[in-house]
């Protein structure tokens, strides 16, 4: 399991053009528009898919909480 994961690690790491493929499209369409209406939508997106898991965490722990407070 370790060495599996080392492996991965270090293939990300020797390969960086591999996880960032997907930005460089996203740079390319927010520098080609002039009036920036797309880069805030995209950075919208990111902060909301951000934050969704941390408000579903957090409710998660209250629940918790609640129930063994008693």
């Amino acid at each position: 399991m370790k060495v599996k994961l080392l492996l991965v690690l270090v293939v990300l790491l020797v390969f960086p053009s591999v996880m960032d493929a997907q930005c460089a499209m996203c740079r390319a369409v927010v520098e080609s528009e002039a009036d920036g209406g797309t880069a805030e939508g995209i950075n919208n997106g990111i902060v909301y898919l951000m934050a969704v898991p941390y408000v579903l965490i957090a409710a998660l722990f209250y629940f918790i909480y609640r129930k063994m407070r008693g």
